[in-house]
């Protein structure tokens, strides 16, 4: 049975005197019995990971067999009785409520909430979901534990609870902005992404929710990540509205060395848009989550790359030092670029990673896989130390992610509004057209354009004014021969100083 093996589980992890009251919490509870708990710390969950990673991994709890053959549509209408929400009736303005396992989501996990420092876990019963028959009410409870949970705070009205966070399913978690809907997904570490021997996928197993007082305007959530190779402990900092920000701090304990690690991993759909519409028939200009990696470096440089759905993987990596910040981005908000009024990816937020502290020598790492479908993450960007981790080293690292509209602005300095791909009129060379709107590039503005194509030959340079966005086009010809694939990079710049981001791309053959 399900709950015999969670026991069996703790009693051979033997972590610390949490996981020994977690063993007699085996009758399903609600958050507001008087349960006593046990003692709760800021270094609660970075112990219990150092532990962890001591002994070797063992895979959590999973869902009945029954629960992992639902349907999509069986799952959806599973909903968790909006009634029982954790903190729902109390003065706090945050409540929580739980995630049903089942379908995709087949790993159990625990929740606690934290009351006055002191932990207690919730659980579940027969009556905690509306489900779509008796049978799966009884699976559900069979299981005990939840797949996730998703956060609430009234974003529109003081009384009234919005959706604004969702943790579910490995180590991925989901949140928007007032104004905006889902769209991509943060994760909370990336192992071996795209590697020829499989991509290794951390999840959180654990989640302590600590109640804000009343009135507050932010709560924290620890999360213990745990893997093959790897364990650690997350501490998210959240601060709902416009927009969402949260404050990571992370310790890492790795079992075995990582050569491949990605720290901070946004994970985003991209099907077309005006780069690559060949062959495509759909009456949307455009289908994607996000549509740019923006990039700021250690030296400072901004740099827009449009993403791109590949026919075949592509991977590219932004040697740099102590970066800046970095994000996929959803730029443009006008619907039109769009014309989609269910999905309204114009609404879909960008999320944006400022490190703190130093990060050290790396890479930004951008993967790009095919797809032909929609509801395919085929996006990956992520900071990859150029030294992974090392056998029993500590790893810690801080960061802030936001979720904002577009990346954060640079003054006057000029961003790409636009880019598009086309063969030029003699049938043998290409052209992209960049777009260009800000203080430092209004028409009339001369630029001088720094272009070059790897391999390949540049054709032709052109610029024009653009009065429709009250900046500058920039055309790009070139030519790459036979090659299969070629680096583009434009920069335009005045006196040898930058006037806008640079923009990069990476064009592949029909």
């Amino acid at each position: 049975m399900i709950e015999k093996d969670f026991l069996a589980e703790r009693r051979d992890l033997l972590l610390w005197p949490l996981a020994a009251a977690l063993l007699s919490a085996a009758a399903p509870l609600r958050a507001a019995e008087p349960v006593e708990g046990t003692p709760f710390s800021r270094r609660t969950v970075p112990d219990l990971a150092r532990t962890l990673a001591a002994r070797a991994f063992r895979p959590p709890a999973a869902v009945p067999d029954e629960l992992k053959k639902l349907t999509r549509e069986q799952y959806r209408s599973i909903q968790y009785r909006k009634d029982l929400a954790v903190w729902g009736r109390a003065p706090t303005r945050f409540s929580i409520e739980m995630l049903a396992p089942g379908f995709l989501y087949r790993d159990l996990v625990e929740v606690d909430v934290v009351e006055n420092g002191r932990a207690r876990p919730l659980s579940g019963d027969q009556s905690s979901f509306k489900a779509p028959s008796e049978a799966i009410a009884k699976l559900l409870a069979q299981a005990g534990r939840f797949a996730g949970f998703r956060l609430n705070y009234p974003l529109k009205r003081k009384d009234t609870a919005d959706e604004f966070l969702t943790f579910q399913g490995a180590s991925y978690f989901r949140g928007h902005s007032r104004g905006q809907r889902y769209g991509l997904s943060a994760r909370g570490l990336a192992v071996d992404v795209a590697e020829p021997g499989g991509e290794e996928k951390p999840l959180f197993r654990h989640f302590w929710i600590e109640r804000p007082p009343a009135g507050a305007d932010n709560i924290v959530v620890h999360a213990l990540l745990d893997s093959r190779r790897v364990a650690g402990a997350f501490r998210f900092g959240i601060y709902p509205g416009k927009p969402l920000t949260m404050d990571v701090e992370t310790e890492l304990y790795p079992r075995t060395a990582l050569r491949h690690v990605g720290l901070a991993p946004l994970t985003s759909m991209f099907l077309f848009g005006p780069m690559d519409r060949d062959g495509i028939q759909d009456y949307r200009p455009a289908v994607h989550n996000s549509h740019g990696l923006a990039m700021i470096n250690g030296q400072g440089e901004r740099i827009w790359r449009p993403v791109s759905n590949p026919t075949t993987l592509q991977i590219s990596q932004f040697m740099d030092k102590s970066p800046k910040g970095f994000g996929l981005v959803q730029r443009d908000r006008n619907f039109s670029r769009y014309q989609d009024l269910e999905a309204r990816f114009d609404r879909r937020p960008s999320a944006w990673i400022e490190p703190r502290g130093d990060w050290g020598p790396g890479h930004i790492q951008l993967v790009e896989i095919p797809s032909r479908s929609q509801g395919n993450d085929n996006i990956v960007a992520y900071w990859r130390p150029r030294d992974g981790l090392k056998t029993g080293q500590p790893f810690t690292y801080a960061y802030r992610l936001t979720w904002p509209d577009d990346a954060p602005a640079a003054g006057p300095l000029a961003r790409v509004v636009y880019s598009a791909y086309s063969r030029a009129a003699e049938t043998e060379n290409r052209r992209v057209v960049i777009d260009y709107a800000g203080d430092a590039m209004r028409p009339g503005t001369k630029p001088e354009i720094e272009a070059s194509v790897s391999p390949g030959q540049l054709v032709r340079k052109t610029v024009r004014d653009n009065p429709q966005t009250g900046g500058v086009r920039i055309f790009i010809t070139f030519n790459t021969g036979d090659a299969k694939s070629a680096e583009l990079r434009v920069q335009p710049k005045m006196n040898g100083e930058a006037l806008g981001e640079t923009w990069l791309y990476r064009w592949t053959a029909e």
